[in-house]
């Protein structure tokens, strides 16, 4: 018997979707503008999870140009079919709507490499697919409803699928418009067959405190679909807005080997007041069937904070199965960029990685010389080796980022006596200072020491005493705060006043250090 403890994906993995092929389970979230895009873990036990790659690598697979902060890839679904990996997603130009949006990638290795995008033609967002036992595929997703009752109010729509053409029937039918009258933004369809029926399950009111999992049945792909009358069949809203795990939702179901059902789907932490920074994560939860409805978390209703997987090894309760911790690699798949591949501005030389600036800053929705990690714990000590040789105008440190508008700096600055060291809040696209200090020339160590909702920004001289330079609020910096969909990053940056300039910034080890709540 093997438990987990959930969140199974802790840190910024919304939208989940999972498959099983045989023994082995695949699972992909939403990526929005970071780069590589989707990631892609595997695990034998639904308990146990490594990445082994990400599903958009390349530079040329897709457009990323123009995309601000929470824009950029929602929602993937992932299957296997006929020996193959098919992958839907969405990829979202917040100012450009006419931009195509949907797309479909396949792979015979999960791990990549995955194929350019085929486009579909269809608007809205969060395409699914489905391989129906007569050989038939059907694509499904969601968008604004073409005459809506109310507003806000989404559709699902299905068309199938030509694999030999590549192309979408013309043939189009609306199967649902939301389980609830006045219900917004049904988002996240799936579909599924069991025992001779389809279900479609979607996600429903909106990613925040009011998220439900809804679930409906025909007889037919096309409907009509009946809906379950104990709808929504999972959701925290109900428990109110000081429940530790607020805003369930957006779930994707998975038959186990065995027999027994699962659902991973996306909830939020909360702490420090009505606030997420980790963003949200992906948990796990037990599905039964009863009078042909599935029931999720039977007997308790809720995302239970452990759970027990008959199948699992055992697994120290209390340690986050997929988060990360001590030393960082630069060849770890959990580094991120902004849009694009990191060769533009990145060297790697055995364990350092040498950064060079970009015509971009943190502040532009571009390229900026960055790289950064998820937080995935609340009390967490990030703390950087640096070693600058950076030119006038330049600066280099470490970043606590939500999007271009909404980020912390602690940034350093050459002087002819050695260093400047500041500490800015970007809130809104406004910079407040939250300290400053002077160290001599050499090698630095900064850090980020984040206890609950305070952020520590600290510089140690290597030989020298630390220096809090200051202080920053979590609870600011999360959406709730800021809008958007994103957890908190931490990273590593140069960028320039100007001109990119000469000058670099060596990153010679990084350490994500998780610190116990008993000791925080």
């Amino acid at each position: 018997m093997g438990t987990v403890h959930n969140p199974v994906l802790p840190g910024c993995y919304p939208d989940p979707s999972i498959c099983r092929v045989g023994d082995d389970y695949y699972l992909v979230n939403s990526t929005f503008e970071y780069f590589p895009g989707l990631p892609i873990f595997h695990s034998t036990d639904l308990v146990h999870w490594t990445q082994i790659g990400h599903v958009i690598t390349r530079a040329d697979q897709l457009d990323y140009t123009g995309i601000a902060s929470s824009g950029g890839l929602y929602a993937p679904t992932i299957r296997f079919h006929d020996g193959m990996f098919w992958l839907v997603c969405t990829i979202v130009y917040p100012d450009q709507p006419n931009r195509p949006g949907n797309f479909l990638v396949t792979a015979t290795d999960p791990a990549g490499p995955w194929s350019d995008p085929i486009w579909l033609g269809t608007a809205g967002i969060d395409p699914s697919i489905f391989f129906d036992d007569d050989g038939r595929i059907w694509f499904h997703g969601t968008r604004l409803a073409l005459e809506p009752q109310w507003h806000d109010q989404t559709e699902v729509w299905v068309r199938e699928y030509n694999p030999v053409t590549q192309r979408l029937s013309d043939e189009e039918t609306v199967i649902w418009r939301g389980a609830q009258l006045g219900v917004v933004w049904a988002e996240g369809p799936h579909l599924y067959k069991v025992d001779g029926r389809y279900y479609l399950m979607t996600a429903e009111a909106g990613t925040e405190i009011h998220h439900c999992v809804c679930i409906m049945r025909a007889d037919s792909v096309t409907g009509p679909y009946e809906g379950n009358r104990a709808n929504p069949v999972m959701t925290h809203r109900h428990l109110g807005s000081k429940v530790d795990v607020v805003g369930a939702g957006h779930a994707d179901l998975v038959q186990a080997a065995d027999g027994s059902w699962w659902a991973v789907l996306l909830a939020m932490r909360i702490y420090g007041g009505y606030h997420y920074p980790l963003g949200r994560e992906t948990f796990l939860v037990p599905v039964t069937w009863e009078d042909g409805w599935p029931v999720f978390a039977p007997g308790v209703g809720r995302i239970p904070p452990v759970v027990e997987v008959p199948f699992a090894d055992a697994a120290p309760l209390g340690v986050a199965q997929g988060a990360i911790g001590g030393v960082v690699c630069p060849d770890d798949p959990r580094w991120n960029t902004l849009r694009g591949p990191a060769d533009r501005f990145a060297t790697i030389s055995g364990t350092s990685v040498r950064l060079r600036p970009t015509d971009d800053t943190l502040s532009d929705p571009g390229t900026p010389a960055f790289l950064g990690i998820r937080q995935q714990h609340r009390n967490v000590d990030f703390q950087v080796s640096l070693n600058p040789e950076l030119s006038a105008g330049q600066e280099a440190g470490l970043v606590i980022r939500q999007g271009e508008r909404d980020h912390v700096r602690l940034g350093i600055r050459p002087t002819a006596e050695g260093y400047t060291v500041n500490a800015v809040h970007c809130q809104a696209g406004v910079e407040h200072p939250l300290g400053s200090a002077k160290v001599g020339h050499g090698s630095l160590q900064l850090g980020i020491k984040a206890r609950g909702r305070d952020y520590a920004l600290t510089c140690t001289r290597i030989g020298a005493g630390e220096i809090v330079v200051g202080h920053a609020d979590a609870s600011t910096l999360d959406t709730i705060a800021t809008g958007g969909f994103l957890g908190l990053w931490f990273g590593v940056y140069i960028q320039a006043d100007g001109q990119p300039g000469t000058g670099s910034v060596s990153v010679d080890k990084v350490e994500y250090l998780p610190v116990p709540d008993s000791e925080a």
